[in-house]
């Protein structure tokens, strides 16, 4: 992750908009940047952060380090909060999205609100659990644990809801990833 100059807000204080020139810059001197911008959407526990850390050249850029560089996302597990609150910061998250990929980047995440995906990934359930578990018992960075699971189903039926819209889905990260990669060289 990108060095923090800035430690993550209080969820409690109120925002405001300022230029982000600084944070996109250092983003980009680590990812790679793209003609066009992409966003996978999939649940906690997909698989996002490890495809990030496993890719030989950056080209996908983890949502959860965008977020945070930007303090979309405020410190703290705000996704054990309200329906209102996560959908607050999720909306904080969309807009981000729309300028990380105005200016090339490729975001893969679970914070949305409104954006329209480029594509969603929702693993087999029985391989969803299983990877939450091995995350939770290994190498733990946040995001759902298993006795959470029921709030997984409630947000893999919501990003399903993309599926009727058009968007495209699939079962790894990786998978969405070379699909999209695949549609931006045509």
């Amino acid at each position: 992750m990108l060095e923090k100059k800035h430690n993550l807000l209080d969820p409690k204080l109120p925002i405001v908009f300022q230029d982000g020139s600084e944070i996109y810059r250092d983003l980009a001197k680590k990812y790679i940047t793209h003609k066009t911008g992409f966003f996978i959407l999939a649940p906690s526990g997909a698989g996002k952060t490890h495809f990030v850390k496993s890719q030989k050249e950056f080209h996908w850029l983890d949502g959860d380090e965008l977020w945070m560089a930007t303090n979309a996302h405020p410190d703290g597990a705000w996704w054990l909060e309200g329906l209102d609150r996560i959908t607050e910061i999720d909306q904080r998250s969309d807009v981000i999205t729309v300028e990380a990929k105005k200016l090339g980047f490729w975001v893969v995440g679970a914070s949305n609100a409104f954006l329209p995906p480029d594509a969603i990934v929702i693993p087999d359930w029985e391989t969803h659990k299983k990877w939450i578990g091995i995350r939770e018992t290994t190498n733990y960075d946040g995001g759902a644990t298993t006795d959470k699971l029921d709030q997984v189903i409630s947000h893999r039926n919501w990003i399903l809801e993309w599926e009727s819209k058009g968007v495209p889905k699939f079962e790894t990260v990786e998978e969405a990833a070379k699909y999209l990669a695949k549609t931006s060289s045509q």
